[in-house]
């Protein structure tokens, strides 16, 4: 797998990227698990691997960082990404969203620790804080930066607004906005999120590529329907419906987030950066996507 930039400023990163939002804590296994998930991941040329503070109630970050501290990986092979903004109430019973620059300087302060790196290759706001000054927010980002505790900054879930609210406030690019893009939700095509992210010469990052497994096993019509055409189409470049559906994705110039735990998925994932979906073959897909059949 080739690496590519993110941005016109970097970093370079895999065509693919692991995500670990879905794991969560069961004791020693789970440092193994990850340690084997990320070795497959970088025999794959997996090498960029996406983290926050609250995944696995803040305990993958350390499970990661034992990798690092028993030299199990080089640190200089990984692109590591982390987040914050998503913070628990104290009942427990809802989250809320805080990015204020106290909250983001102990959130990076956190994840260095965790991880045991000295820096991240790139820094995220996990979600738009109403609440904050965005200036507040901006200058906090900046300052981490200018520290050298991370290299590059980001967002997650930005509308086109928010993305540029924050990026008015800013000197230093604003190299990727992770969305949720899947044939099951195309809402970032429609609303221009995409192409605001590439005026910005910016590549954007997709989770929930497989819509969270809906697009392999989802039993309503649309999905069946869209499912069949993946396994018709995928007969023509010899691949299966789950390596068509994240094709479809980088054809778009989108950078999938990987977040399955089996090893079938990550390896069909990866795989499908090979594969070249033409023009016709991709809008018939999309069209599919978005009820349009008639279209097709």
């Amino acid at each position: 797998m080739k690496k590519v930039n993110l941005s016109d400023s970097g970093p370079k990163v895999s065509e693919a990227i692991y995500g670990f939002w879905r794991w969560t804590d069961e004791g020693a296994e789970t440092t193994n698990k990850i340690e084997k998930t990320v070795n497959l991941c970088l025999e794959l040329g997996v090498n960029t691997f996406d983290h926050a503070d609250i995944y696995g109630d803040f305990t993958v970050e350390t499970h990661f960082g034992k990798l690092i501290q028993k030299k199990a990986v080089n640190r200089q092979d990984l692109v590591l990404f982390s987040k914050c903004g998503i913070r628990k109430s104290d009942s427990g019973r809802f989250h809320y969203y805080d990015t204020s620059a106290e909250h983001i300087r102990n959130s990076v302060e956190g994840s260095l620790k965790r991880l045991n790196t000295d820096y991240l290759d790139i820094f995220l706001l996990q979600q738009s804080d109403f609440l904050a000054d965005p200036e507040e927010t901006a200058g906090a980002l900046s300052e981490i930066v200018k520290s050298g505790k991370a290299r590059h900054i980001g967002v997650t879930n930005f509308s086109v607004f928010q993305h540029q609210l924050l990026a008015s406030y800013l000197r230093l690019p604003i190299v990727t906005n992770h969305i949720e893009l899947n044939l099951m939700n195309t809402s970032a095509i429609d609303d221009g999120r995409i192409d605001f992210i590439k005026q910005s010469f910016s590549k954007p990052l997709a989770w929930a590529p497989l819509a969270g497994g809906k697009i392999l096993n989802g039993t309503e019509e649309r999905t069946v329907l869209l499912r069949s055409k993946l396994e018709q189409l995928g007969e023509k470049y010899n691949a299966n419906s789950e390596q068509m559906a994240v094709a479809w994705l980088m054809k778009l110039g989108t950078l999938p987030i990987i977040g399955s735990m089996s090893e079938n998925r990550i390896r069909n994932a990866a795989s499908a950066s090979e594969i070249q979906l033409d023009h016709q073959d991709w809008y018939e897909i999309y069209h599919l996507a978005r009820k349009k059949p008639d279209l097709i």
